[in-house]
Formats: C-alpha cells, structure tokens, sequence
C-alpha cells in the first residue's frame, strides 16, 4: 500500500511571500505565512523588539501589498520591499 502523501501545489503567490520571509528572516524580522481558505495568502511581519508593531503583506503577479492597499514594491525587488517593511515596522535601515 503507498502512504505517499502529496503536498499540495505552492501558488506563485505563496513562493514570492516565501522567499520573502526567508530574506525577512536573514534581517531579524519574524514574519508567518497564513493561507486562509477563501483568501490569498499573507505574510505576518512583526518587528521582535516591539510586537505590537506588526502589519500584513500579501503580493500579486508583480507587486508587494500592505494590505491596506497600498504598494510596497516590485515583487522582484526584495531589497525594496525588506526595506520598506523594516520602516513601517520601526526598525533602523
């Protein structure tokens, strides 16, 4: 009997948000994916030195989101988007 179990596909969405966690790890910021059922994906991002300064990111094709609708960058562009996480969430450059 084969017990393999298949993980599900990973959307492109869920990959970007990924890659920018690990980068957002290698920086100190803590960051959780979520993927509710119904909604796309979002990457929790909270800064360790103050928990409370913590927002939402979720991206599409070709951009990263606030999500309070507000661009954050490119999707290609990490630097950028870690940099302006590092702002909102109070943490020096």
């Amino acid at each position: 009997m084969d017990t393999t179990v298949m993980a599900e596909p990973v959307s492109s969405e869920e990959a970007r948000l990924e890659e920018l966690a690990s980068r957002l790890g290698e920086e100190g910021i803590y960051s959780r994916l979520t993927t509710p059922i119904g909604m796309p994906p979002s990457l929790h991002v909270l800064n360790p030195q103050v928990p409370t300064a913590e927002e939402h990111v979720i991206v599409d094709r070709s951009w990263f989101w606030w999500a309070w609708a507000q661009r954050i960058s490119p999707a290609s562009d990490l630097d950028g988007a870690i940099a302006c996480i590092r702002r909102v969430l109070g943490l020096a450059a």
